[in-house]
């Protein structure tokens, strides 16, 4: 298995490095104390995983200190294991916490501490605690970092590769509303509808005529080309900025001929290269009032 231990000083990033992991496909664990590590990887392994990500912080206590033979025993039967360390500067701690109005997990003291801290002194008292694991790995300090800069960051460190991006193709009736889930809004209404032609009315663009129809008119063909040639252009900019998924929505009157052709002729395209899905909304609702 591939392990990776992302752990540091709480306020670091340690959120946005494992979200990123998960979006990469890594199976997740946050805040895991210490003493469950070793049993919780070889649950996962006998379960079928083979990419872990596990976050770790100073709620462990004296525990810490243990993580060292821990990771070495799990190097030793065969995992690769990398370790993540998260820093930045006290400032840009405080500044964190403040815009967020999280709390520091140790402000409020634990059973033996005498008395609660303050933010300042649970992060020195954090740094204290968490120094034996800096030298563990890869150590990175946010300070100033621009959260999707810290995304890449940890990609190169542990090796990860981006997870293709989910893009979704879906059909829509405007009469019904516009979808609330949809990024990217394309209207057809504009081409020709072969609703008015009465052998395709009780058809869908799902069926071969109304295909064969849509597909012999040249507008129809300079839309979808249109639609397919900003996407090149563009998804490489969303999927910069960490996209795992867009949603393409295309609506016309009733959501049955033209969006529903267009939708199709986009995912046959784009799924030479990208992970695609396709839904009719409209289709769907029909389906299920019939």
């Amino acid at each position: 298995m591939r392990v990776v231990l992302i752990t540091g000083i709480s306020g670091s990033g340690k959120s946005i490095a494992l979200n990123v992991l998960e979006d990469d496909g890594f199976y997740c664990v946050d805040n895991l104390p210490v003493r469950f590590l070793p049993d919780v990887i070889e649950s996962l392994r006998v379960a079928g995983h083979d990419r872990v990500a596990v976050s770790i912080d100073a709620r462990s206590g004296d525990l810490v200190t243990e993580l060292r033979s821990m990771l070495s025993a799990l190097a030793g039967v065969g995992h690769d294991v990398k370790v993540v360390f998260l820093n930045a500067h006290t400032d840009t701690l405080v500044q964190r916490y403040s815009e967020t109005r999280r709390r520091h997990p140790l402000t409020v003291g634990r059973s033996g501490d005498a008395q609660a801290k303050t933010l300042v002194e649970a992060i020195e008292r954090e740094r204290e605690m968490m120094s034996v694991l800096e030298n563990l790995g890869v150590a990175l300090d946010t300070t100033g970092l621009h959260p999707n800069v810290l995304r890449q960051w940890v990609r190169d460190v542990v090796g990860a590769e981006r997870a293709a991006m989910t893009l979704l193709f879906q059909s829509f009736a405007y009469k019904r509303g516009v979808p609330l889930d949809a990024d990217l809004l394309f209207d057809a209404r504009c081409l020709p509808n072969p609703y008015y032609t009465s052998e395709l009315r009780p058809l869908t663009g799902l069926d071969a005529p109304v295909a064969e129809f849509l597909r012999e008119i040249p507008s129809v063909q300079r839309f979808v080309e249109h639609i397919a040639a900003y996407l090149h252009a563009w998804l490489p900019f969303y999927i910069q900025e960490n996209r795992s998924y867009l949603t393409v929505a295309i609506g016309c009157t009733g959501g049955q001929h033209r969006s529903v052709y267009v939708s199709e002729e986009l995912a046959r395209r784009f799924r030479r290269t990208e992970h695609v899905l396709v839904r009719h909304r409209s289709l769907s609702q029909r389906a299920l009032a019939g």
